[in-house]
């Protein structure tokens, strides 16, 4: 008995692998799994390709973003790009299988909803993260001041950012926690420089010299955009006359140009013989009149 009713099982196998058109439905979605995962890599070279010809146009257009903010959107959106274009074939693959995708998308929404309300934070991370980059609030290599921190950007993540001090700290801040965002690398900087000279000296013949000091190191170097201006007096005190200095460098670069200005006019007063401003000690000596007698 039971050597017939294996039989019969092997003679129902036989006979369904041996159906034609079992082969050609399975023959039939096979063809059509792979014609949407062909078409799907297709459809992801298109936007990519795409997104690199829409950033090469930008690039030559005078409103241009930095070299590092336009890579970084580019990976971003090519990332999400592909992950959407390969989630909707995958979709497509699970059709064929005559899943229920319907079914399947209420329930992960389901699951999602419920990870939601229990990771809200890490939710509002990477929205952050992603606006932080798509709006192209700071790149890499940036000096920033985020909230209390002040440093340069070393990495920018969709749930952190990395911010290293100049004393070596590195600071990991959570984006949904960055509310005020203060950029130094996007603008020129100006470099203010104030000259004290003594209160006895030729304010004139100080700014001459102090004039023809500026000049000459606007050559030596680079990093100044424009030839610095000598505004005139800043201040007048006790001691001394205050005359400022002011000069538009590029980003950053002011703490540099501040400290070689105010080396080179320090020198150079010196060899004109101007003297800077030193504090007085008048005395006064009380005599009696015994010792005028």
């Amino acid at each position: 008995m039971e050597l017939l009713n294996i039989a019969q099982q092997v003679d129902e196998v036989y006979k369904q692998v041996g159906d034609g058109d079992l082969w050609i439905n399975l023959g039939m979605k096979v063809l059509k799994i792979v014609l949407i995962l062909f078409g799907a890599a297709i459809v992801v070279k298109i936007v990519r390709a795409a997104i690199s010809n829409i950033f090469k146009i930008r690039m030559k257009s005078p409103l241009r973003m930095s070299e590092r903010r336009e890579n970084t959107l580019i990976r971003l959106l090519d990332n999400v790009a592909a992950y959407l274009i390969y989630f909707i074939a995958l979709l497509m693959v699970l059709t064929e299988f005559n899943i229920d995708v319907k079914a399947l998308l209420a329930g992960a929404g389901v699951v999602g909803l419920a990870i939601g309300f229990g990771a809200q934070s890490l939710v509002k991370d990477i929205i952050t993260g992603f606006f932080i980059i798509f709006e192209q609030q700071f790149a890499v290599g940036d000096t920033v001041r985020i909230n209390s921190f002040e440093g340069t950007v070393e990495e920018i993540g969709l749930r952190t950012t990395k911010v290293k001090q100049w004393t070596g700290e590195l600071h990991i801040i959570p984006n949904s926690s960055i509310t005020e965002v203060t950029n130094f690398s996007v603008n020129n900087s100006i470099a203010v420089v104030d000259v004290s000279i003594a209160y006895e000296e030729d304010v004139n013949r100080a700014q001459d010299i102090i004039e023809e000091v500026v000049k000459q190191k606007t050559v030596e170097y680079p990093e100044m955009v424009a030839e610095p201006e000598v505004l005139g007096i800043q201040s007048v005190g006790a001691t001394e006359v205050v005359i400022r200095v002011t000069a538009e460098v590029l980003p950053m670069t002011h703490f540099k140009i501040t400290r070689e200005l105010k080396k080179a006019i320090k020198l150079r007063l010196d060899e004109e013989g101007i003297e800077l401003p030193f504090q007085k000690l008048v005395s006064y000596h009380k005599t009696t009149l015994a010792e005028h007698e």
